[in-house]
């Protein structure tokens, strides 16, 4: 089973934005030396929470100061971009970044109606629900398979870092983006931590899934949220900073990520116990035999050859301690990078 990680850039309650995207090459670096497959970023827009509003701004300066792990997209909201002008993006990723380089592509918008809104470039009227359309062009761009009498078809052999491409993924929470997925034979990878019961949709796209000479076997990853620590007690509380957070977050009240003294009392004003983790979500917290333990049952109720980790600490070495646990509880064979290490994060 492959490892991976999967960063929404943490804005943590004292520090900036900024920080939190010193912290992200900190942290990407440090999954490739643990031997981490793949580092994804994710796109989030118009929060005080997290910073990852432009993975495609970001996955280059990954790439720069990593070596053997893939970057990518965890993901791309399409419906916000030209199609066109995502493949020109990514190729050009790939070109820079020849065999490593992930289009992970999603569906939701990543923010509020208002920022949706905002992202629009043209808004006499509400952006149409498009997505199959989209996606469809993105890969014909991709492919090089637009037909000739299509007025872009010209645009896809000209795409500026060809020959290399990317590998697209399709990302989702529901049972259409199994579906989609399935009948287009891409790379599959569902949000548990966003949708806990996708067991059945994982195994839907299985069964739905048309190979291709391009893409002949299925492939599915499972992203989860997790964190490890030495003790139960520890990670149960780091763990109150994003059960805080997310608390508040269904009220509608959207802060930076909270130390954790400041979110064990909250939590026992709101006559929570401090103990446990998010409200209404799946938690994979405890000591690193524990994590392990939990991880690889997610794994097999999915049917998932690779889990993806998503981790959100008030402390940017609680997080860097807690992928190091995990990789040292499943024995990762770390990377022997080349170039020098990067300075402290901020």
């Amino acid at each position: 089973m492959r490892l991976s990680v999967l960063d929404q850039s943490p804005i943590s309650e004292g520090s900036t934005g900024a920080d939190a995207l010193h912290n992200t090459l900190d942290l990407a670096r440090l999954a490739d030396e643990l031997g981490y497959h793949r580092y994804w970023v994710a796109e989030h827009h118009g929060g005080p929470m997290l910073a990852g509003g432009s993975p495609e701004a970001l996955i280059g300066p990954i790439a720069s100061v990593t070596e053997g792990i893939r970057v990518g997209s965890g993901g791309v909201m399409l419906p916000h971009y030209s199609p066109f002008k995502v493949a020109e993006t990514f190729t050009i990723l790939a070109g820079l970044f020849p065999g490593r380089i992930d289009l992970g592509i999603g569906r939701a918008a990543g923010t509020d109606p208002m920022t949706t809104f905002a992202l629009q470039r043209d808004r006499r009227q509400a952006a149409p629900d498009d997505f199959p359309q989209q996606l469809a062009e993105l890969l014909a761009y991709l492919d090089d398979s637009l037909p000739e009498d299509h007025p872009f078809s010209r645009l896809a052999g000209v795409l500026p870092g060809r020959p290399e491409l990317p590998v697209p993924w399709l990302l989702g929470s529901s049972p259409q983006s199994a579906i989609w997925a399935g009948q287009l034979a891409l790379p599959y990878a569902f949000a548990d931590f966003i949708n806990s019961e996708g067991a059945g949709i994982a195994k839907q796209y299985r069964e739905q899934f048309v190979p291709t000479e391009a893409s002949p076997v299925q492939r599915t990853a499972v992203a989860v949220w997790a964190l490890c620590a030495p003790t139960d007690e520890e990670a149960e509380f780091l763990a109150t900073s994003s059960r805080m957070s997310f608390t508040l977050l269904r009220q509608n009240r959207l802060i930076p990520v909270p130390p954790p003294e400041k979110a064990v009392e909250f939590l026992r004003r709101e006559g929570k116990s401090p103990s446990g983790g998010r409200p209404g979500r799946r938690n994979i917290l405890g000591t690193p035999d524990k994590v392990r333990a939990a991880i690889e049952e997610v794994a097999v109720e999915y049917g998932a050859e690779e889990v993806i980790v998503v981790t959100i600490t008030h402390d940017h070495q609680a997080r860097r301690r807690s992928y190091e646990l995990i990789a040292e509880a499943f024995d990762l064979e770390p990377r022997a990078l080349t170039s020098p290490a990067l300075s402290s994060p901020r």
